[in-house]
């Protein structure tokens, strides 16, 4: 059994190396990627997911079909260590748990999720149970175990969004089989039944590597796509959407909403919460790129962490924190800015074909026909 298990393991790992990403497609983007080009290239930052596919036809509510997930990020591995952070709602049509407390203390904790609307406070329920258990110590009682950070978007059209499918112990798997390096994208986790630009969407990464004063930084973006009209779609400054007009999704019953994404962004340069606030920010012109202007039911929220460290005193009645000036703090937006839209394009080319309730369907972008259109417009990088 464990042979047939690391034979399976071995295989998904092939597959998922082999699986183009927009580079891979010739598609150009500025900036210097991490070794993996995803939010793990940053130093002890894992990402889990566990992907619930199930059933097929017309929809029955509590049955399926199933077409969602969870997606976990954990800024510190497996840990309670916090850090800081600081969010920024573009549009905020859509949840993300635990803002009032990072709004006053600057600080996170633990783990982070993303799933489907309607699977919020199990998520949130879950991860704080696992994080009790894990790291509970004695008679101490730690509240922040019941604050995670979990975030959302809308999977009704494809997946029985009121079955509530995700259950604790799907969040546990994705929390105890949460990895460095590389990562799936696309139809995986939170991301399995998500939408984008009349596309399939769901989950994409990408990370930039940049210098401030001769010190190297790495910066990683992940998001959960799901917004946008096809006819908005911009790829490297091409006008995607207004190319491909067919490959419009079946859509039987239920009506769409305009989407959503949370985005999150993490980095090992030193900042604190208000630096990061800025951050967060620049999520927006990352996603302006690809074409949207944000559409009034978008829910659109982001989170941005540092995974620096502050020094203590013996008595840990002082810490002292080593910080860059905002001044300072320029390549850093321009790699939120490349990441975020990279990492939306790598979500869209990551995504295949998929149907679910009631027979509605979603298409993949056609890479054979991208290459196409990028080359018309001389944007296409050819491979060597």
């Amino acid at each position: 059994m464990k042979k047939l298990l690391f034979l399976l393991c071995l295989v998904s790992l092939q597959l998922m190396a082999q699986k183009p990403r927009a580079r891979g497609l010739g598609i150009p983007f500025n900036g210097t990627t991490g070794i993996n080009n995803a939010i793990t290239d940053v130093p002890g930052v894992e990402v889990g997911y566990k992907t619930l596919i199930s059933g097929a036809g017309a929809l029955q509510v509590g049955k399926g079909p199933v077409r969602t997930g969870v997606t976990v990020i954990l800024p510190k591995g497996k840990t309670d260590a916090s850090y800081p952070a600081a969010w920024f709602s573009l549009n905020g049509d859509g949840e993300l748990t635990g803002l009032p407390y990072i709004d006053d203390f600057g600080t996170g904790y633990g783990p982070i999720g993303i799933t489907n609307t309607n699977s919020v406070g199990i998520v949130k329920d879950a991860i704080g149970e696992w994080s009790y258990k894990k790291f509970s110590k004695g008679d101490f009682v730690d509240f922040s175990f019941g604050l995670p950070t979990v975030g959302e978007t809308w999977d009704g059209v494809l997946n029985d969004i009121n079955g509530f499918h995700v259950k604790k112990e799907h969040v546990f798997e994705a929390l105890d089989q949460s990895k460095g390096g590389k990562i799936a994208e696309g139809n995986v986790g939170g991301g399995t039944g998500m939408a984008l630009y009349s596309f399939k969407g769901g989950s994409g990464t990408a990370s930039r590597v940049f210098t401030i004063d001769s010190v190297a930084y790495t910066l990683g973006v992940f998001v959960q796509a799901n917004f946008g009209r096809r006819d908005e779609l911009t790829i490297a400054g091409v006008p995607v959407g207004k190319e491909i007009q067919d490959l419009t999704p079946v859509v039987n019953r239920e009506k769409r909403k305009d989407g959503s994404i949370i985005a999150i962004v993490a980095t090992n340069a030193p900042l604190l919460s208000n630096q990061l606030k800025l951050i967060a920010k620049r999520v927006t012109h990352g996603i302006a790129r690809t074409g949207t202007f944000s559409h009034h039911g978008s829910g659109e929220i982001f989170l941005a962490f540092s995974t620096a460290s502050p020094i203590y005193n013996k008595e840990y009645t002082e810490e002292t924190w080593k910080v860059l000036p905002k001044w300072q703090l320029d390549p850093v937006f321009e790699a939120t800015v490349q990441a975020t839209e990279e990492a939306i394009i790598n979500a869209l080319v990551a995504a295949e074909d998929m149907e679910g309730i009631n027979g509605n369907k979603y298409f993949s972008i056609p890479h054979d026909r991208l290459k196409t259109i990028m080359k018309k417009y001389n944007r296409l990088e050819e491979k060597k």
